[in-house]
């Protein structure tokens, strides 16, 4: 395999965990950009939110892209789900690799995700309305910025990486 793997998708949808699947069963390191912007800042995404707002927040994930599309070693790259929403991240995803999308219903997010407070953009009256809203507003992005869009809301996580594996076997 020449290029990395670019796991896009809305919260909830399982890229950090199908990322580390695949990162075990294929022998390759996993990188998840969330984790690194809080390495690097020192600070959870939800402190950067409160602290600096969501646009710096959106500016880190571009400057971290940049850097990781100039790195040739192949990799599984989890972004955060709303780092496909800028147009240039969106040319910078498809420089890192190969994209893949896993998309699924508000209800399933809302079902994996209810009353987890660590999601800043979720902490509302109506989070289901909320997600509802996001998804209808990304899911353009997302589809632009994939080479493959997988279904995940009925998948495990092996099959979901099963699918990921798949694809990759197809295209070679």
């Amino acid at each position: 395999m020449e290029k990395s793997i670019v796991l896009i998708g809305f919260m909830g949808c399982g890229k950090s965990t199908v990322g580390s699947r695949l990162s075990y069963r294929m022998r390759i390191p996993m990188e998840d950009t969330d984790k690194i912007i809080e390495r690097e800042q020192g600070v959870t995404i939800r402190e950067i939110f409160a602290q600096k707002g969501e646009e710096t927040f959106r500016e880190m994930e571009t400057e971290l892209l940049s850097r990781l599309a100039e790195r040739k070693c192949v990799r599984i790259i989890s972004v955060g789900g709303g780092t496909p929403v800028r147009e240039e991240n969106r040319a910078l995803l498809k420089k890192c690799g190969t994209v893949f999308y896993f998309r699924l219903k508000p209800e399933s997010v809302y079902k994996r995700l209810k009353g987890d407070t660590t999601r800043p953009l979720l902490q509302c009256e109506e989070p289901l309305e909320r997600i509802r809203t996001l998804l209808e507003q990304r899911s353009v992005a997302y589809e632009e910025s994939a080479d493959y869009i997988i279904d995940v809301d009925e998948l495990s996580v092996d099959q979901v990486a099963d699918r990921v594996l798949n694809c990759l076997d197809r295209k070679m």
